[in-house]
């Protein structure tokens, strides 16, 4: 099943797409909901570069809901780029998600503004539209987060 963000946000595409490597971001559109850390040597990098990042994931901070797998992958289309996560859950409560493709596409809204589409496809059996259900939730919250801290990515994310 799949779970769409279809936005328009307050900044460049070029400060768009530094902020979807930016594992800062990622902290704050995930949160309060949803805490990361770091599995990796050394942590988080200060941007995500292409291939594999184990996190371990908790709810509220405190509730532990197992471990992910972050595989990324960027892809550059006619007009719009593409930061692919073809990783998925490893451990805890989220493995029940057997498939998982989350797909964040950056293009140029014609008016200084950034086109974002935030797709999420998962798979989980017959629990599919229980997971879908929590993520679309997830992904709602996702969304105001992004709409309020993109206006300030122009100044983080670009010179």
């Amino acid at each position: 099943m799949r779970v769409r963000l279809n936005l328009l946000l307050d900044c460049p595409p070029d400060a768009a797409w530094e902020a979807v490597h930016s594992p800062a971001v990622f902290h704050a559109v995930s949160g309060p909901v949803t805490t990361a850390e770091s599995l990796e040597p050394g942590g988080f990098p200060e941007r995500w570069p292409g291939g594999d990042h184990r996190v371990r994931l908790r709810m509220l901070g405190v509730l532990p809901m197992g471990t992910q797998l972050i595989r990324l992958s960027d892809e550059a289309l006619p007009g719009e780029r593409v930061v692919h996560d073809e990783g998925g859950p490893l451990t805890g409560a989220m493995r029940i998600v057997r498939r998982w493709h989350h797909r964040m596409a950056i293009s140029d809204a014609g008016d200084g503004r950034t086109r974002f589409r935030d797709t999420l496809d998962i798979g989980a059996g017959v629990l599919t539209p229980f997971a879908w259900l929590g993520f679309w939730v997830f992904w709602q919250l996702r969304a105001r987060q992004l709409r309020r801290l993109a206006p300030g990515w122009s100044h983080e994310f670009t010179a």
